[in-house]
């Protein structure tokens, strides 16, 4: 079995969602570093199965999303994600590694404002939506157009 397979299944017992959501992101941020890779190789299996899974986690974190009861922090994120799909559907078609590099910078950007609600709120965020959109404000968001 891999080692690092067998960490992650560990990490994700017992996590918090807030925790598990930080995990999908780490998950998201890796598979495209491996786009990234694959892309630099000339690899295009290796490049689209990693962006493809890297969507499947987005799509993953996009249905996880209280829309009823998230606010504006919710609202935002759904934007988000739907950019960020979108722009990897277009690394796909024009394989293009700084366009690539963009959303792994922008998926950075918000697991770091997951982190720091990790820190700041020690798991309560999960459970009161409210309390992230203290923590993740204007600071902590990328300057892009999903956040207007």
């Amino acid at each position: 079995m891999d080692a690092r397979f067998s960490y992650r299944e560990a990490a994700v017992r017992g996590a918090s969602p807030l925790r598990l959501v930080i995990l999908l992101y780490e998950q998201a941020i890796e598979d495209l570093r491996q786009a990234q890779v694959a892309l630099e190789s000339g690899d295009i299996e290796g490049r689209t199965r990693a962006i493809n899974h890297a969507i499947v986690v987005i799509g993953y974190l996009q249905s996880s999303l209280d829309k009823e009861h998230g606010g504006v922090v919710a609202q935002n994120l759904e934007r988000f994600y739907d950019q960020l799909r979108s722009g990897l559907v277009e690394v796909q078609f024009k394989q293009s590694a700084g366009a690539l590099q963009r959303q792994v910078s922008l998926l950075m950007q918000i697991h770091g404002a997951w982190c720091e609600v990790e820190r700041t709120t020690a798991g309560t965020a999960a459970t009161n939506p409210e309390s992230i959109s203290s923590t993740v404000n204007d600071e902590h968001r990328p300057t892009t157009e999903w956040n207007a």
